[in-house]
């Protein structure tokens, strides 16, 4: 990431966000059973070092992992480069280990099981509250829940999430991750 580090239009470091990581087919096929914990765990690093280093992503944090019949075993090649996203870009961490994916869509959050994102959680309500797109982010809106929701352990009513925040709603605690 570091060699790929340039100024950002508002003047922030913006690096690498998609990765090739190429490996032997012997090498691929011992990961063969951890590939996706593999790819999640490469993602969640990269993004942890850049939140350290105070750089940015133009767009989300992708890695793809494959075979490379040149390369011999215990060998790795990496290309990293700028991949621009379509408008904000966010991923929700949930208590179970799931990503959920913010895209140009609302995301609800609740007990129903039609919400987007559903808990099952007796001090969250119904509907308990909604992320919406805003230009290259997003707002997070309590939808007048019993329980309130909290970022960062205060309470809102609407928040424009930032990297890192921490949500809850009643018991439950999620992340919100930016790029």
């Amino acid at each position: 990431m570091a060699d790929s580090r340039s100024v950002g239009v508002k003047g922030q470091p913006v690096v690498a966000n998609h990765f090739a990581v190429r490996v032997a087919p012997d090498d691929l096929d011992r990961f063969a059973e951890v590939k996706d914990s593999l790819v999640r765990e490469l993602c969640d690093a990269t993004r942890d070092h850049a939140r350290e280093e105070g750089w940015t992503f133009m767009g989300p944090v992708q890695v793809e992992l494959d075979a490379d019949s040149r390369l011999r075993g215990g060998t790795i090649e990496v290309d990293a480069r700028m991949k621009e996203a379509d408008g904000g870009v966010g991923v929700l961490h949930l208590p179970s280990g799931q990503q959920v994916v913010l895209g140009e869509f609302v995301a609800t959050i609740g007990r129903l099981s039609e919400c987007t994102i559903s808990f099952d959680d007796p001090n969250i309500s119904r509907e308990h509250a909604s992320i919406r797109p805003d230009g290259d982010g997003f707002v997070l809106s309590d939808n007048g829940s019993t329980n309130g929701t909290l970022v960062n352990g205060a309470a809102i009513s609407a928040h424009r999430l930032n990297d890192g925040d921490r949500i809850e709603f009643g018991a439950t605690v999620i992340e919100f991750r930016a790029g």
